[in-house]
């Protein structure tokens, strides 16, 4: 996965945990693109230490990924929701009842993604 994208992602998901002013300055990055010498002027702070912050949260968001797993849990559900897409579409074709097994199929790793 693309990095900035990744880290949307993750800020998605886990940013809420990150203090305010962390949030400020890592929206200011992955969220609005500014760059770290137009970040550090707006907050009176080194441009290193911008560097730095997103550093620490990059890691701090990482960790929390490593032990909740909530982003591959997503990515797994919107593949596995893809694949039902184009299952139906298929059916729509053939009427092929295999697809529909499959489809009861994916849907139950589904519940069990959200079970865990």
């Amino acid at each position: 996965m693309e990095k900035i994208a990744r880290q949307g992602l993750l800020y998605d998901f886990y940013g809420a945990l990150l203090t305010e002013h962390q949030r400020n300055i890592y929206e200011d990055v992955v969220l609005y693109d500014l760059s770290l010498s137009e970040i550090a002027q707006e907050q009176g702070i080194s441009r290193q230490g911008v560097h730095d912050l997103i550093k620490r949260c990059n890691k701090i968001l990482e960790g929390y990924e490593e032990k909740l797993h909530l982003v591959e849990k997503f990515e797994k559900t919107k593949g596995l929701a893809r694949e039902i897409r184009d299952l139906t579409a298929e059916f729509a074709g053939t009427k092929d009842m295999s697809l529909i097994h499959r489809i009861e199929e994916i849907s139950g790793e589904i519940i069990e993604l959200e079970a865990h």
